[in-house]
């Protein structure tokens, strides 16, 4: 292979690395001299370019969003695009006039974001490793169907090869590297979407890394669902869940899963165009707390679920250092502001947190691996800095043996890695 590039196409951000001498990694630039980025956020947008919206001009990440905020006229935004991909619901969407399944939305989304690159990906003869989740998200995630959207997405740039390989397992290569005796390392990754665990035995044997898997799992629980939970206690009642409608002389109440959609951001894209938001409209006139109702459609209308997810992204981060925070979002008022704490968020995720240990339990049982057993405890991804996350982890397997950092590049850092390796087809989904 002439080179390998690891691929990191996450729910919340996408990073792309390379190894050039299989000992180290680097993340590729995206943008030009005073403006780059080492990950970019895995939105796509669609700017309409002509009056009937006939022609359609594609963007990602903060060019993605410049377009959404700048721009006047009509801008398609969809965001966590990685959440639909094992969802056999999701069979595509119409974008001014064009239908794009998912593999068109994924394949448009890598050529705008290699586009972007400082340095170009010459696919020709190169290996690309592209990460993927133990446990796909979603209620009913279909695994086969999302590797089959994975492959013919990727298959499209025409790359010498392509591997996929679990995220927390790169995710566990990159960490490796740091140690210097053998070890068995537990990594847990915490993604928008999935929470997934990787247990590994690293060697070096004549100073070559040796690494060993000795069991994976994963569940569909992390960042995004704590987002939920944030905007399901404090906003959505703000707009309208929980009031009642008339119906034929009784009270009922407004079906809840409708406001659900605001809440889960890859839902969000295409709710608007959908047959329950529609229902919605029509049910407004016979809402008792009609203004309410009223403000949430505006904001569906007017695809304000971006800028709540940053002011709740940035709430929640406030929360790991402080006790207390405040949630500030214009689009409900100028005078709207709602006071946070910490204790009350972590009731709020407790049944979350509750999900995620049983299957850290169900990880270590499977792969006959004790607690004590373990030498290191690798934490990365986002939701690895919640405090209740990090307690967690703290109260099993003690302080002294918790580890985090590289939030953004461990996993594509470690695909990339992996991508250099002789045995890198042996680390691949399937390998052997």
């Amino acid at each position: 292979m002439s080179i390998a590039y690891g691929l990191d196409f996450g729910t919340s951000n996408t990073v792309l690395a390379t190894s050039p001498d299989g000992q180290t990694a680097e993340r590729l630039v995206f943008g030009e001299p005073g403006d780059t980025h080492s990950a970019i956020a895995s939105i796509l947008s669609f700017l309409s370019t002509e009056w009937g919206g006939t022609q359609a001009k594609p963007e990602v990440g903060p060019w993605a969003i410049r377009q959404f905020l700048e721009y006047i006229g009509d801008v398609r935004f969809i965001q966590s695009l990685k959440s639909f991909v094992a969802s056999r619901h999701f069979s595509g969407t119409g974008v001014y006039g064009r239908r794009y399944d998912f593999q068109d939305l994924m394949s448009v989304f890598l050529e705008c974001a290699f586009g972007h690159l400082a340095m170009p990906v010459d696919p020709s003869g190169a290996r690309i490793v592209v990460g993927r989740p133990v446990i796909f998200a979603g209620s009913k995630p279909d695994e086969a169907l999302a590797m089959q959207r994975y492959s013919e997405a990727i298959a499209r740039f025409g790359f010498g090869e392509v591997l996929f390989v679990y995220e927390p397992v790169a995710a566990a290569f990159s960490f490796a590297h740091r140690i210097q005796q053998d070890a068995t390392v537990l990594v847990a990754d915490f993604g928008g979407g999935t929470t997934d665990y990787s247990l590994m035995r690293f060697s070096s044997k004549a100073g070559v890394l040796h690494a060993d898997p000795l069991g994976h799992g994963g569940i569909g629980i992390a960042g995004d669902t704590f987002d939920y939970r944030i905007v399901d206690q404090v906003v959505l009642p703000q707009l309208g869940k929980g009031s009642l409608y008339k119906s034929m002389g009784k009270q009922l109440e407004v079906p809840p899963n409708l406001f659900s959609n605001f809440a889960r951001w890859h839902e969000l894209s295409f709710f608007k165009g959908s047959d329950d938001f529609k229902e919605l409209k029509k049910l407004l006139r016979y809402c008792l707390e009609e203004d309410k109702v009223e403000l949430f459609i505006e904001l569906v209308e007017e695809d304000q679920g971006y800028p709540l997810f940053k002011a709740v992204s940035e709430a929640k981060a406030q929360l790991s250092s402080s006790e207390e925070t405040e949630l500030r979002f214009e689009p409900l008022g100028s005078e709207f502001k709602a006071q946070i704490k910490r204790a009350d968020f972590e009731r709020w995720i407790a049944g979350d947190l509750a999900k995620m240990e049983k299957t850290l339990d169900d990880t270590l049982t499977e792969a006959g691996v004790d607690s004590a057993e373990i030498d290191h405890v690798f934490l990365t991804g986002g939701s690895s800095f919640v405090p209740a996350v990090r307690s967690l982890f703290e109260n099993r397997f003690g302080a002294q043996r918790i580890k985090s950092g590289e939030e953004l590049s461990s996993i594509a850092n470690g695909l990339a890695l992996i991508g250099a390796r002789d045995d890198g087809p042996r680390w691949a989904v399937g390998g052997s």
